[in-house]
């Protein structure tokens, strides 16, 4: 139904339209659609919540950790801080908001361990989100992708959330890894590192020139 519903939110959000809080309603029913079915529009949920600055008597709190929690699972991307910048102060300091902003901090510092364990404690956010840990292990293996040549399976498997072996094959296979006893073999880092070309153009004027006054 989110697909659905795409073109005609993507009308809402043309011109002077975007700023109808008429349109709030449908706009908080596509956020709970996306939530559900594992979609995403990053320009619905930012309308959403310029609509709550424009009117703050109208703003949700569940829809508004609905968006910033949809955000997580964009990352690397910086939509989580697009979303931040349209709520006031007050507005993320309350809970679960500031929870779910900790969290933000958490990962942007890759520090994956701590982020799962902070969810296990706190499983009602996360349940929100359909496909909300998976979409959290795309941004672990992006992270282990361009930093580890190799890397031990049981490392791996706490990095992924401490996911059983069955799991952790699967998202090796899904990145084209391959496993080697204990260890999982990345990629040579060498790889990924690209030659650039550097041709310097000295025209004979420039030459002749430089030339003539070391004659002197």
């Amino acid at each position: 139904m989110a697909e659905a519903m795409r073109q005609q939110v993507a009308n809402m959000l043309k011109g002077i339209e975007r700023y109808n809080p008429e349109n709030l309603a449908t706009l908080e029913r596509y956020v709970g659609m996306q939530s559900q079915e594992n979609s995403y529009d990053l320009e619905a949920n930012l309308a959403v919540l310029k609509l709550y600055q424009f009117n703050p008597h109208k703003y949700n709190k569940d829809v508004a950790c609905k968006i910033l929690l949809k955000a997580l699972t964009n990352f690397p991307h910086t939509d989580f801080v697009l979303c931040r910048c349209l709520l006031s102060e007050k507005q993320c300091a309350e809970k679960p908001m500031d929870q779910i902003i900790y969290l933000a901090d958490i990962l942007e510092r890759c520090d994956f361990q701590a982020f799962w364990n902070r969810i296990l404690g706190m499983p009602e956010l996360s349940l929100q989100i359909v496909g909300f840990a998976d979409s959290i292990r795309k941004f672990v293996c992006h992270v282990v992708g361009i930093t580890f040549q190799t890397v031990e399976k049981a490392l791996l498997s706490e990095l992924l959330g401490g996911v059983d072996a069955q799991t952790l094959s699967h998202w090796v296979k899904k990145y084209g890894w391959k496993e080697d006893g204990q260890v999982i073999f990345i990629a040579s880092q060498d790889e990924n590192i690209k030659t650039k070309n550097i041709t310097e153009k000295i025209d004979f004027e420039n030459v002749g020139a430089l030339m003539s006054a070391c004659q002197r």
